[in-house]
C-alpha cells in the first residue's frame, strides 16, 4: 500500500496534502467511470450531467436566498415579506419569459440558446452582490428571472430528443437530482458562507455559470423527434417493450403509446387534426396544450407540489432554527438529511414507473406520483406536530423523498402526451401557469408568517399538497386517450386518423 513515507518517486516522502489530493483524484476517477457505466455511454453521461447542472443552478439560486435570509435581512434592513418577494419576483418574470424560450426550444438550436442564457444569469448573479439597496437586488433579480426561463423549456426538448422513450421516467431521475444538488449547495454551501457575506454566496455561485455555458456550447445538438435518441451502450431487460406493445406505431414511439395502440385506446381525432393541419404558432399551441386535459390536470398538481416546496426553499431554514431550536450550522446539516432523502425518492420513482411501464401497466408514472403526493401529505403532519427534532426527522426525510418522487414520473409522462413537435412550447406554457401559482408561494409564506407564525403557515400550506394528490389521481383516468393522441399526432401522414 502506497503511503506519505513512500507515495514519492524512490521512496521520498510526500506531504499529506499530497497524499489526499491524489486519493481524492483517484476517487473521482473511479466515481465517473461508474457514472459512465449506469448512464449508458460517455455521449449519454455527458449530457445528463450538463442538463443537471443546469438545473442546479436554478434551485441553488432560490436555496441561497433562503439560506441568507438572517444575513439579508440585517445587511439591508428587511423582512420575510421582502425575502419572499425576492424570490416571487424572480419566478413570476421567469414564468412570462418561459413562453417565448418555448417557442425558441421548437426552432433554434436549443444548447446554444441554453448556453447564452446561462453566461447571462451569471452576470446578473455577479451584479447582484453588488446591490446596496432592496431595490437594487430586487431589480437584479428580476433579470436573474428572465435568463432563468430558458432551462424549463430547452431541458425538457432535449430530454426528450437525447433519450428514448422507454427510459424518459429514469433519465429525468438523474436529471433532476442536479436540482436537488443545487438546492444543497444553495443551503450548505453558500449558506454558510452567507453568515459571513451573503454578496460572497452569490459571487461564488456566478462563477460556477461559465464554465457550464462553454460545456453547453459545445454540447452536440440532437435530431428533433427522437430519431438520433442515445442508446445506452449496455443491455437493459428493464427497458424491453411489453409484451402486449405492438412494435410499431410511428417509429420514435414510446412503450406507454405503444400500450395504448396494442390495448385499442382511440386518439381524440380533433386534436390530432390540430397538429397535423396547421402551423402552430404560440395561440394556436396553447388552446392545444389546455386542449390535453391531463396536461391541465398535470399542471395543476406540479403547481401545487411547487408551491409547497418554494416555500420549504425560501423558509426552510428558518423554520427549523426556530421551531426545533437548532443553531445555523446544525439547521444546514438537517436540509442537508432532508435533501438526501429527497434525493433517494428522485432516484428512485424514474427507473420504478419506468419498470411498471415496461410490465403493462399503462398508469404507471401518474399512479407512482400520485402515490408520492398523498404520502407528503401525511408525512408532513406529525413532522410539524412535533417540536423535537429527532421525532420529527424520520418523518421529514421520508415526506421529502415522497414529494421529490413525483417529479421525474410526471415530467416523463408530459412528453407521453404532446407530440414531439410541441414539447418545448408545452413545457414552456406548463411552466409559465405553474410558476405563476408557484411565484405567490414565498411571498404568501413570507407575508404568512409574519402575522400567524411560520409554524401555522406550513399547517395551512398543506392544503395545496393535499390538492396535488387529488389532481393526480383525476389525470389516471384521462392519461391513456391522451397518450393515444400524442402517437396518433407524430405518425406519419398516411396513418392518422381521419
Amino acid at each position: 500500500m502506497v503511503t506519505s513515507q513512500d507515495a514519492g518517486r524512490g521512496g521520498e516522502r510526500l506531504p499529506g496534502w499530497q497524499v489526499a489530493a491524489q486519493a481524492a483524484a483517484r476517487a473521482a476517477t473511479a466515481g465517473g467511470r461508474r457514472l459512465t457505466i449506469v448512464f449508458g455511454g460517455p455521449a449519454r453521461t455527458r449530457v445528463i450531467v450538463v442538463l443537471a447542472c443546469v438545473l442546479a443552478l436554478a434551485s441553488a439560486d432560490a436555496a441561497t436566498v433562503g439560506a441568507s435570509a438572517t444575513a439579508l435581512r440585517q445587511g439591508l434592513h428587511i423582512d420575510n415579506t421582502d425575502i419572499g418577494l425576492l424570490v416571487a419576483v424572480n419566478s413570476i418574470v421567469g414564468a412570462v419569459a418561459s413562453v417565448p424560450f418555448g417557442m425558441l426550444a421548437d426552432r433554434v438550436r436549443r444548447t446554444h440558446t441554453l448556453a447564452a442564457a446561462v453566461v447571462l444569469w451569471g452576470v446578473a448573479m455577479l451584479l447582484s452582490a453588488t446591490a446596496t439597496t432592496f431595490g437594487g437586488l430586487l431589480f437584479w433579480r428580476l433579470w436573474l428571472g428572465v435568463v432563468t426561463a430558458a432551462a424549463g423549456p430547452a431541458v425538457a426538448s432535449l430530454v426528450g430528443d437525447y433519450f428514448p422513450g422507454a427510459e424518459r421516467g429514469k433519465i429525468y431521475s438523474y436529471i433532476l437530482t442536479g436540482e436537488l444538488l443545487g438546492a444543497g449547495v444553495g443551503f450548505a454551501v453558500t449558506g454558510d458562507i452567507s453568515a459571513l457575506s451573503w454578496r460572497a454566496a452569490f459571487v461564488i455561485l456566478a462563477l460556477a455559470a461559465f464554465p457550464l455555458a462553454v460545456v453547453l456550447f459545445r454540447l452536440p445538438e440532437p435530431v428533433r423527434g427522437g430519431a438520433g435518441a442515445l442508446v445506452s451502450d449496455r443491455a437493459d431487460p428493464g427497458a424491453a417493450p411489453a409484451p402486449e406493445a405492438v412494435p410499431e406505431v410511428h417509429p420514435q414511439a414510446t412503450d406507454a403509446q405503444r400500450l395504448a395502440a396494442a390495448r385499442g385506446i382511440t386518439p381524440d381525432p380533433a386534436l390530432v387534426r390540430r397538429v397535423r393541419q396547421r402551423r402552430l404558432g404560440i395561440v394556436s399551441a396553447t388552446k392545444y396544450v389546455l386542449a390535453v386535459r391531463t396536461n391541465v390536470a398535470l399542471i395543476v398538481s406540479s403547481a401545487c407540489g411547487y408551491y409547497f416546496l418554494a416555500g420549504v426553499q425560501t423558509f426552510g431554514v428558518e423554520f427549523v432554527r426556530s421551531h426545533y431550536h437548532l443553531n445555523a450550522a446544525l439547521a444546514n446539516l438537517l436540509m442537508i438529511a432532508i435533501g438526501a432523502g429527497a434525493a433517494v425518492g428522485v432516484m428512485a420513482a424514474g427507473p420504478l414507473s419506468d419498470a411498471l411501464l415496461h410490465r403493462g401497466h399503462i398508469r404507471a408514472r401518474i399512479l407512482v406520483a400520485a402515490i408520492g403526493a398523498s404520502a407528503t401529505v401525511l408525512l408532513f403532519i406529525p413532522a410539524l406536530i412535533t417540536t423535537s427534532m429527532l421525532t420529527a426527522l424520520p418523518y421529514v426525510i421520508v415526506a421529502a423523498l415522497a414529494l421529490s418522487a413525483q417529479n421525474p414520473p410526471i415530467d416523463a409522462a408530459r412528453l407521453d402526451i404532446m407530440p414531439a413537435v410541441l414539447w418545448g412550447r408545452a413545457e414552456g406554457i406548463r411552466t409559465f401557469l405553474r410558476t405563476m401559482a408557484q411565484a405567490l408561494a414565498p411571498l404568501l409564506f413570507g407575508l404568512f408568517s409574519d402575522y400567524i407564525g411560520l409554524r401555522t403557515t406550513f399547517f395551512v400550506m398543506l392544503l395545496p399538497l393535499a390538492a396535488s394528490a387529488w389532481f393526480l389521481f383525476r389525470a389516471m383516468r384521462t392519461y391513456p386517450k391522451d397518450v393515444a393522441t400524442a402517437a396518433a399526432a407524430s405518425a406519419p401522414a398516411a396513418s392518422a386518423p381521419e
